[in-house]
């Protein structure tokens, strides 16, 4: 079972998630992997089962939207954690997430980690662990910290060769929907982060010049 190492997690907190492949290994070897964890992530924030996950993938490849139906939609009633900010790495995964309701964010990464390493290895052919041991959790104390925090997930994409200053086109982070238009709806909860910025070029600005990612685990 996914679990975080040595961390108490408590309702109306926040929280740094991450995780990489065994070995540094790539966990996404095409847009296929990246948008079927994406699509566990947002939707294993709330209870319930998705049994069209293969579909959603599919569609999304296609229209670049999730698509669901209004009705089929996830129910903010059965919420557990609120996704503030991600990004996918080729080798690892950053998150900021807020617990819910009790043992959300466990239920959540047990669900999203162990249902992500089957359908790779179930693709590839492959056994054995995809992520190295148990996922990390770091609570944010403090709002320096959930901005400074933020700022890292979103300047990530800086150390793939030919995305340094093209962080914000990358399309596997939550950077554009903070600066640009929410791609994804009440999926995912920026507002604690935009609300202390009077625009959101000027949460762009801070982004560009943090000295995050020069200083943080990754």
């Amino acid at each position: 079972m996914a679990r975080a190492k040595d961390i108490d997690v408590s309702i109306g907190e926040h929280y740094h998630l991450y995780t990489r492949g065994v070995g540094k290994k790539d966990i996404f070897l095409d847009e296929r992997d990246y948008v079927r964890f994406l699509f566990c992530l947002l939707h294993f924030q709330y209870t319930g089962d998705f049994n069209r996950i293969s579909d959603s993938v599919t569609n999304f490849i296609s229209t670049r939207s999730f698509g669901y139906k209004r009705r089929s939609a996830p129910d903010e009633k059965n919420r557990e954690v609120e996704i503030v900010a991600f990004v996918l790495m080729p080798n690892h995964i950053h998150l900021i997430a807020l617990e819910v309701n009790p043992g959300g964010i466990a239920r959540m990464m047990h669900r999203v980690l162990g249902g992500y390493a089957k359908y790779f290895n179930t693709k590839y052919k492959i056994s054995g662990h995809l992520f190295q041991g148990a996922y990390n959790a770091v609570h944010i104390q403090n709002n320096n910290q959930l901005l400074y925090t933020s700022a890292y997930l979103h300047r990530n994409p800086r150390e793939l060769p030919g995305w340094k200053s093209k962080e914000e086109q990358y399309y596997w982070s939550s950077f554009s929907d903070f600066i640009e238009t929410n791609r994804w709806g009440n999926l995912i909860k920026p507002d604690i982060i935009l609300e202390q910025f009077s625009k959101k070029s000027s949460y762009q600005k801070f982004v560009n010049e943090s000295p995050a990612k020069d200083a943080i685990l990754h």
